[in-house]
């Protein structure tokens, strides 16, 4: 645990460290994301933000080498996670710069899953009607859905400063802790890619805050979203590959089912924005990929919280669905359960509370 613990300090250290000399870059090069009608930022703003974490990925890489423990984690998968993390970045840093067409990205996302299944990272099997071994067709297939999901979730919900790396941290703390414990419950090598992943995203997101919550000073930008959306991604993937799914199935049917279920679970309210998006925009006759200003964040904003406040909401939305789905799968149903309730409890409470002051300052001043 030690080992990861530095793992995601050195990967914090270095993206706040480097962050800096990025946004001056950007800045340089004219990757300014500036004011238009659906954002919620009023000053012209640095994009690249993520590569700042690529920096941050492949020099924390580079050091893990040589830790005890962590250096077992760097194999094939490894290059295949560092080869596709580089061409998202490459991928996100030009639509940060010349805004490509949906197209274009969906196509380089794919490209994206197809170098980690050159890489051997792929889905080998699901859990219906026990356990299915899948054909490499469907297997692949089912590997580039999830990639390009998932990168398209974290990408939609990165709207409000500081929204989206939380986010992706509590989810990677969650995937972190379920890797882990799953190795230790079942007797798995925990020098494993998805710890070692898992620990990195949760290291570049929280040394990628301090710039990016309000008011930020620079945003992720698509680099961003879609290279942490691709490490989540690979990180289940190569977790369903280390688990012996009939093993673990002869026992208890949980921890089987959630190397795939979990990063959909974490990742449940981007998802579900995600899903809402698109079905608000098909039925207005609009592109699925249409921008507009009606995601969940927007609308607690238009509720009356401020961004400061709904971003801590979402915070607590995740972790409410996070959190207990990670305890359930060595804990009992109750402890689950009660943390879930526990966290809706303090979203809801804060949501609530806020929503009143917000008010009362309202009566208190109409005009402003």
């Amino acid at each position: 645990m030690r080992v990861y613990l530095i793992t995601a300090f050195l990967a914090a250290a270095i993206c706040y460290l480097v962050t800096p000399f990025v946004k001056r870059v950007a800045e340089h090069f004219g990757v300014v994301a500036q004011i238009r009608s659906r954002d919620v930022h009023t000053l012209p703003t640095a994009r690249w933000g993520g590569v700042a974490m690529w920096i941050s990925m492949v020099v924390t890489f580079l050091i893990a080498r040589h830790l005890t423990l962590v250096d077992r984690a760097f194999g094939q998968e490894l290059q295949g996670v560092f080869l596709a993390s580089t061409f998202v970045i490459i991928l996100g840093m030009a639509d940060d710069r010349y805004q490509l067409d949906a197209i274009t990205k969906l196509a380089g996302q794919a490209l994206a899953a197809g170098i980690l299944l050159l890489y051997g990272i792929q889905i080998l099997w699901l859990p219906i009607n026990g356990v299915t071994t899948l054909p490499p067709s469907i297997g692949q297939a089912v590997t580039v859905l999830i990639v390009v999901v998932i990168i398209n979730a974290v990408n939609f919900v990165d709207g409000l400063d500081g929204l989206a790396a939380g986010i992706v941290a509590i989810a990677g703390a969650s995937f972190f802790a379920f890797a882990y414990l799953l190795a230790v419950v079942n007797g798995f090598s925990r020098a494993g890619s998805p710890s070692l992943i898992t620990a990195l995203i949760v290291g570049v997101c929280i040394g990628f805050l301090p710039h990016n919550s309000h008011p930020a000073k620079i945003f992720m930008g698509d680099s961003g979203s879609m290279f942490l959306g691709l490490l989540l991604a690979a990180a289940a993937i190569t977790l369903t590959g280390q688990v012996d799914a009939n093993a673990i199935a002869a026992e208890e049917k949980g921890p089987t089912l959630l190397p795939l279920l979990l990063p959909f679970a974490i990742l449940a309210i981007p998802l579900m924005d995600l899903i809402l998006a698109i079905f608000r925009r098909a039925f207005s006759g609009r592109s699925p990929f249409a921008p507009d200003k009606e995601h969940l964040h927007h609308r607690l904003m238009v509720a009356g919280n401020s961004q400061q406040r709904s971003v801590l909401i979402m915070y607590f939305w995740t972790a409410a669905v996070a959190v207990p789905t990670t305890l359930l799968a060595f804990l009992p149903l109750w402890v689950g359960i009660v943390t879930a309730i526990v966290l809706v409890g303090i979203s809801l409470a804060i949501s609530q509370r806020w929503f009143e002051r917000g008010k009362r300052r309202e009566k208190v001043n109409p005009a402003g």
